[in-house]
C-alpha cells in the first residue's frame, strides 16, 4: 500500500498494512488463542498503565501523568505485562497467557514501533528447556517451521566469532568489533556486556534461524535480567532467545522467584541508571511482595506478535503488518 508523503496540509489517513494483511493478523491471533486453549492455558488481562516500570537500562518507558481519585501520580505504560502476570501466578492462577499492547520509547524502524503487540505466557512446573519445547511446537504450527536447533550462548560466539564470551577480555572484544568494522556512534558500551550485546546484534543475530528456528540459551550470569542463575564454571543465566531468519522473536526465562535477589538486581540497575544519567524509576514493590508470598517454579516468555506476522506474510517492514504505525497514529 502506498505510503505517500506526509505534509502539514494533507495527512495520509490510510492504514499502512493492506486489508488482506490485517485479515491475516486476525487469523494469526485466532490461531494463537486456539493453541493455548488446546493446552488449557488461561487468557488473562492486566493493566497497561502501571505504578512502576522496568529498571533495565536498555528499556525506556513512556510515562503518563494521571489525575484521578486514588491515583493522582505519574504512571507508566507497560513495556511488557510480566510484573502483573507474576502477581497472578503468585495468587494461584496456574498457566496463563496474554496478548496485549506494550510500549517502549526510542524504538522505531523496520522492525520496531513504540507501540507493539506482545504475546507473553507463563508455565508453572516448566523450566526454560520445557518452555523451548512448547515454543518449538508453536512455531511448527504457525510458521510450518522445522524443529528448531539449540545452541548455548557460548557455542554461538565460538562458532561465529571464535570467542569464549564467558572469559574473553574487554580489550579482545573491542578488537573483535573493530576488525569487523563495528564502530560506536557517540557514547557506547564500555563494559564486557555492552560489547557482547553489540557483537551479538551486529554479527551473530543476522545469521541465526536461517532455514529453521534457533534457540540460544545459557546467557552470561551478568545478563540474567529476571532469570534464575545456575552455578557452575562459568555460572549462567537460565535465559533463552528465539530467532527465525535472523529476526529475534522472543526472550524467555526460568523465572527468578527470590524476592531479595530480585530487589538487589533492581537496585543495581538503578545505580547504573544514575551513573549513566538516566531517569530514576520506581521499583515495583507489588511484584516484590508477590515474590515474597511465593511465585511458583515456572518459565515465561515474551513473544513479538508483529514480527511473527512479518514472518507469516513475508513482510520486510513492520509498517506492512500494523494498521497505523507511530507516524500515522
Amino acid at each position: 500500500m502506498s505510503r505517500g508523503p506526509r505534509s502539514s496540509t494533507e495527512l495520509d489517513w490510510r492504514p499502512s498494512a493492506s486489508l488482506e494483511t490485517l485479515r491475516r493478523r486476525a487469523e494469526l491471533l485466532a490461531r494463537l488463542r486456539g493453541f493455548f486453549a488446546a493446552r488449557g492455558v488461561l487468557e488473562v488481562e492486566t493493566p497497561l498503565l502501571q505504578a512502576a516500570t522496568v529498571t533495565d537500562l536498555h528499556l525506556h518507558s513512556l510515562s503518563v501523568p494521571l489525575d484521578v481519585p486514588l491515583a493522582s501520580r505519574r504512571m507508566y505504560l507497560q513495556t511488557s505485562p510480566e510484573y502483573a502476570m507474576k502477581r497472578l501466578l503468585a495468587a494461584g492462577s496456574g498457566a496463563i497467557y496474554q496478548i496485549c499492547k506494550a510500549f517502549r520509547d526510542g524504538e522505531a524502524g523496520s522492525s520496531h514501533n513504540p507501540e507493539f503487540t506482545m504475546l507473553e505466557w507463563y508455565r508453572p512446573g516448566f523450566d526454560h528447556h520445557a518452555l523451548m519445547d512448547e515454543i518449538d511446537e508453536l512455531l511448527v504450527e504457525v510458521l510450518g517451521a522445522s524443529a528448531a536447533e539449540r545452541s548455548t550462548y557460548g557455542e554461538v560466539f565460538e562458532r561465529h566469532l571464535g570467542i569464549d564470551p564467558h572469559r574473553v577480555s574487554l580489550d579482545h572484544l573491542e578488537r573483535a568489533a573493530a576488525e569487523r568494522g563495528i564502530e560506536l556512534a557517540g557514547a557506547g558500551p564500555a563494559d564486557r556486556d555492552g560489547w557482547l550485546q553489540l557483537l551479538m546484534s551486529c554479527v551473530i543475530e543476522p545469521r541465526l534461524g536461517r532455514g529453521r528456528p534457533s534457540f540460544v540459551f545459557d546467557f552470561p550470569a551478568s545478563q540474567a535480567a529476571l532469570a534464575r542463575l545456575r552455578l557452575g564454571d562459568p555460572p549462567v543465566a537460565e535465559r533463552f532467545e528465539v530467532y527465525v531468519e535472523g529476526v529475534e522473536l522472543a526472550n524467555g526465562f526460568h523465572e527468578l522467584a527470590d524476592a531479595s535477589e530480585q530487589r538487589r538486581r533492581f537496585e543495581a540497575d538503578l545505580a547504573q541508571r544514575r551513573a549513566c544519567g538516566l531517569d530514576d524509576v520506581p521499583i515495583d514493590e507489588r511484584l516484590l511482595a508477590a515474590l515474597e508470598a511465593g511465585l511458583p517454579d515456572c518459565a515465561g516468555v515474551a513473544f513479538g506478535v508483529d514480527r511473527l506476522l512479518m514472518l507469516v506474510t513475508g513482510a520486510e517492514d513492520l509498517r506492512d503488518v500494523v494498521s497505523f504505525p507511530i507516524d500515522r497514529a
